[in-house]
């Protein structure tokens, strides 16, 4: 039985070393396999870095991804998880025009039902902040494009698992 392609969230710990984006993404690349996000930040230990990679697999794949990344990538660990095993957000920002906000009732009630949260309001226009799930944002940005948006921007997915890894047993050693 052929195993079917899932959605997995992939975690990497790595010290904060130049061109690992071009070594971590390499990886995929010579597989054909589409980023479908990627996000890189500080993690919860000094100059160690937390990557976030989504990617579609199967999981024979993704197991021998996280093989080829610990073996050809300087990481302290790299892990994959399922939808399941995460609670993850996106963000996005909308550029819309001002006079939208007080002209359109409609507008109000989409930025209050979606949970968004304006972040400022000058003459020419406002920005609107979202987190949430991709469907969540796809479905505000249906909403506003009827109103026009000036500028949209979106991050990648960041993620924490459900459960403790034992990454942060292993990142307490690699700080002393």
């Amino acid at each position: 039985m052929m195993s079917e392609n899932k959605l997995y969230t992939v975690s990497i710990y790595t010290e904060n070393n130049i061109g690992l984006l071009n070594r971590i993404s390499a990886i995929f690349q010579r597989r054909h396999i589409n980023i479908e996000s990627i996000n890189s930040s500080v993690s919860e230990i000094e100059n160690v870095s937390k990557w976030t990679i989504v990617v579609k697999l199967t999981e024979d794949q993704m197991k021998k991804i996280i093989g080829q990344i610990e073996k050809q990538v300087e990481v302290i660990k790299a892990y994959y998880h399922t939808e399941e095993e995460t609670i993850y957000q996106e963000s996005c920002l909308f550029k819309i025009k001002s006079d939208l906000l007080f002209e359109e009732r409609q507008i109000q009630n989409i930025i209050k039902e979606s949970n968004a949260r304006i972040v400022t309001v000058n003459k020419a226009f406002f920005v609107l902040e979202k987190s949430g799930r991709r469907s969540e944002i796809e479905l505000l940005h249906r909403e506003l494009s009827a109103f026009g948006i000036l500028q949209f921007t979106r991050s990648g997915r960041i993620a924490v698992t459900k459960t403790p890894m034992e990454i942060s047993k292993m990142l307490e050693t690699f700080q002393h």
